[in-house]
């Protein structure tokens, strides 16, 4: 469960503040004027939830594409995915 803070306690106390957020591992909710104001997370779970919502966005792509018929046989994507990941290995080199 999320913790309620105000702003006050960001700048007086910060470190529990971080502590918590890595510790329990939810966010810690600041108010201003009784409201709330901004979410703080760890940075491991910021990172986290941008990766899980880029998955959902590109499989809600994917379940359009495949909707309105936008779709290609297995083969071929694999074949595409393979050719660009030989591209991708010898521009490295």
């Amino acid at each position: 469960m999320e913790a309620i803070r105000p702003s006050s306690d960001l700048r007086n106390h910060y470190s529990e503040i971080s502590k918590q957020c890595h510790e329990e591992r939810t966010p810690v909710i600041i108010t201003v004027n009784g409201r709330g104001d901004t979410a703080v997370l760890g940075l491991q779970d910021y990172y986290q939830m941008k990766s899980e919502l880029e998955l959902l966005r590109t499989l809600a792509e994917a379940e359009n594409d495949v909707d309105n018929g936008r779709v290609a046989p297995m083969r071929d994507t694999f074949d595409d995915i393979r050719q660009s990941l030989l591209r991708r290995q010898s521009d490295e080199i």
